[in-house]
């Protein structure tokens, strides 16, 4: 069994009013949180342990909903959702069910999709295609498919791994079957609504955006961009964009600023920025050498794009380019392919190996931070920031950070800096020992 460690950190100001984290990438699905206030940079000694609980198998990313977090990982043979306490970390409620999926590269066998909150309803897609609507409140199911079974999706690499979207009283999800590529449900009883295309699922979740008075839902499909209305599943435009090899991925969900749309991809793609018109596209920039994201999402600000740059295998680099134009601004080695999200002025990136950096948004690289907050890679899960604010990680061998007021707290087992070591912490660099059981409160130095 792992350990999940939910932490926070940064704050300096308090925030009468912090805004819930509970979809994959946000409120707005954009990586950016509203908080302001935030810390500038960490102490000495680096992050403070809060609490932490046990958690499974995989990548699915924390979510954060009024006095709740919830976790979607595996553990044993079975699926868990589990819903905690967002401040203590003590248990909520827990739903379980069996799985017998087995990643065929070695990846992992635990949930991709990260869980999505709306209202009074919890909705997961499990790495086999099984799709949960849950009651916030109790954790009782309120229906289930097995859209794998129901659709015949075409078999992907490592299982499912995009998020649903909840738009009005539909639930969206890129299933990948033929002449059922995306698939809409009516949230509170399942049945299907409407279904589109043929185009296999992807690894990328959907982001929705208001362009000129239109409601679009932009899919980034194994196919490419899709934008559909969503009355009737009527595709607005399509744009083909995916390697020529058939063993690769689409995995970033695009990003769209004003009128315009952004997705990228790795295996010699590259990154497409596109105006959007109410049926159609018209490009503005394409090319190979801009921002080639393998899997890791990208964040917009103020003229600037910041990603990951390459692939996951031989190295990603951090990397700012230039929204309009795609000209590089800065390139930063040594952090992989991790994820990252902007609150603040500043970028909060989570290293692949689990170091937390903090960087001002500029067209400049500026290190303002820089610890070790979880143990180990590979760090992949997303990012969030929400609660009091606090900020919320997770890997596949430990940890999800959350926090309280004024604190920045990590794993117990993590030395953040050298000199920042007491008898119960081991020494920097060690491999942890995995706790057995949950533990509310560890050390506050």
């Amino acid at each position: 069994m792992r350990v999940l460690v939910s932490v926070t950190i940064l704050f300096l100001v308090a925030a009468a009013h912090a805004a819930d984290w509970p979809q994959f990438l946000g409120p707005a699905r954009d990586s950016r949180s509203p908080e302001t206030g935030l810390l500038d940079t960490f102490g000495a000694k680096g992050p403070k342990v809060l609490w932490q609980h046990d958690v499974g198998e995989g990548f699915s990313s924390p979510v954060v909903a009024g006095d709740k977090v919830i976790l979607f990982h595996r553990l044993g043979n079975e699926e868990v959702v589990e819903c905690l306490d967002a401040a203590k970390g003590t248990p909520v409620w827990k739903f379980p069910y069996p799985t017998a999926y087995r990643d065929g590269f070695g990846k992992g066998n635990g949930p991709r999709a990260t869980p999505t909150v709306a209202g009074k309803q919890v909705f997961t897609y499990g790495a086999e295609g099984k799709l949960h609507c849950l009651d916030l409140e109790k954790g009782t199911r309120v229906w289930e498919r097995d859209l794998a079974k129901d659709y015949e999706p075409r078999p992907s690499f490592f299982g499912i791994g995009m998020s649903p979207i909840v738009e009005g009283d539909l639930v969206l999800v890129n299933v990948g079957g033929r002449d059922a590529g995306i698939v809409a449900m009516h949230r509170d009883t399942g049945k299907e609504a409407w279904k589109a295309t043929s185009h296999e699922a992807s690894y990328a979740s959907p982001v929705a955006a208001t362009i000129d008075g239109v409601r679009h839902v932009f899919f980034f499909t194994r196919e490419g961009l899709v934008s559909l209305d969503l009355k009737k599943g009527d595709v607005r435009f399509s744009k083909r964009w995916r390697a020529r090899i058939n063993a690769s991925v689409n995995a970033t969900s695009p990003v769209v600023v004003g009128n315009e749309v952004f997705v990228t991809a790795s295996y010699n793609t590259g990154g497409l920025l596109a105006k959007v018109k109410a049926n159609g596209i018209d490009e503005v920039w394409s090319n190979d050498s801009s921002l080639s994201s393998h899997f890791s999402n990208c964040v917009a600000h103020d003229g600037l794009l910041f990603g990951f740059d390459g692939r996951q295998e031989e190295g990603g680099k951090l990397r700012c380019i230039d929204w309009k134009t795609g000209a590089v601004q800065w390139t930063k080695d040594g952090l992989g392919c991790g994820t990252l999200l902007f609150a603040d002025g500043k970028l909060f990136v989570l290293s692949e190996e689990g170091e937390l950096v903090l960087i001002e948004a500029a067209k400049t690289y500026r290190e303002k931070a820089r610890a070790r907050v979880l143990s180990a890679g590979p760090c992949r899960a997303h990012l969030a920031l929400s609660k009091r604010p606090a900020l919320w990680a997770r890997q596949q061998d430990a940890g999800v950070l959350g926090g309280e007021e004024g604190e920045v707290i990590a794993p117990r087992w993590a030395s953040v800096g050298r000199e920042a070591h007491d008898s119960s912490h081991p020494s920097w660099g060690s491999r942890p020992t995995l706790a057995k059981a949950p533990l509310r409160v560890a050390h506050r130095r």
